[in-house]
């Protein structure tokens, strides 16, 4: 199994202060994105003063209070329903801008939460685009369908551009069922190229839920790897819950479900581009299997428990 270590980050191997996993710009190699998850439980609170990052809080499992105060002094309170866990489908996020100091806490009974996080160049004193505090209902997420037969998958854009206001941050959920693949084609998001490609670092968060009665070893499987010889990158690691793939740059997919488990992956985005877009590139090698879906039905397991609304193939 190839396995670049820099890029694969078990769970248990990152994290401080609280957090665990924990991904900032401390990592070697990383400068856009960021990515902390916290158990939280009763008197469990944790800060992040943001400086020149942008958050969204999106609780994993269980229910979470947010406080937010703005670089104008102004507080904002947002009491997050959240889920029972990542397959129960989406939840309501809350998004801070940059200058921001953000608190969570889980007041109600122990819960899991990620804190996204994405670099604004310039933005330490408040959101250069005016962004503002928002409590966005799990209700507002669009749920889509993309891709057919076994590369069908469940995409949560609670976070995308037309979604969520921001000023870098690209944040997205995807649920494949056992057996399925996805991030497939394979494609990348590594040259600014307007209107076609946007140069964007990615975090892969992952967890995973066994389909076997017995709950044994949910496994998945991520695969990054070089689209310039001037930047090798060779990755095939195997996921579990709480494990994180880094992508700086490169080709990357598929995402495997193992036949005999479901898997989750929280995506976040950013990059130095003057647009905050998501676009991607396929492989050519495998770009022509988008021109099959239409021939494909669509895995009847999906969504797995919510109803979706629009389709992207």
């Amino acid at each position: 199994m190839n396995n670049d270590a820099r890029w694969v980050l078990p769970r248990g191997t990152t994290g401080g202060g609280g957090w665990e996993p924990a991904v900032t710009d401390t990592q070697p190699g990383w400068r856009h994105t960021s990515l902390r998850v916290a158990a939280l439980d009763g008197p469990d609170v944790r800060t992040v003063a943001a400086g020149p990052w942008e958050y969204a809080v999106v609780p994993l499992s269980g229910a979470a209070h947010v406080t937010v105060e703005t670089a104008d002094g102004s507080v904002h309170e947002a009491a997050l329903a959240g889920r029972p866990d990542v397959f129960a489908g989406p939840t309501d996020i809350a998004y801070a801008p940059a200058g921001s100091r953000v608190t969570v806490r889980a007041p109600s009974g122990p819960a899991r939460v990620a804190l996204t996080g994405a670099l604004v160049p310039g933005g330490a004193a408040g959101s250069p685009g005016g962004h503002g505090f928002r409590h966005l209902a799990a209700g507002d997420v669009p749920v889509e369908r993309r891709g057919a037969g076994p590369a069908s998958r469940e995409v949560r854009t609670m976070g995308m551009p037309g979604v969520l206001d921001a000023d870098a941050l690209v944040v997205c959920e995807v649920v494949t069922p056992a057996g399925n693949w996805s991030s497939w084609p394979p494609h990348k998001h590594d040259e600014e190229r307007p209107g076609e490609e946007s140069a964007l670092e990615e975090i892969y968060y992952f967890e995973t839920r066994s389909t076997d009665p017995r709950g044994l070893d949910p496994v998945g499987y991520q695969r990054v790897y070089a689209s310039d010889p001037d930047r090798p990158i060779d990755v095939l690691a195997e996921v579990r819950t709480g494990d994180v793939v880094l992508v700086p740059y490169g080709w990357h997919g598929p995402s495997v479900a193992a036949p005999d488990a479901d898997l989750y992956y929280l995506n976040v985005m950013a990059g130095p581009g003057p647009e905050r877009a998501w676009l991607i590139r396929d492989d050519p090698a495998h770009a022509w299997v988008r021109d099959t879906w239409p021939d494909q039905p669509f895995d009847q397991r999906l969504p797995l428990s919510a109803p979706a609304h629009g389709e992207t193939r």
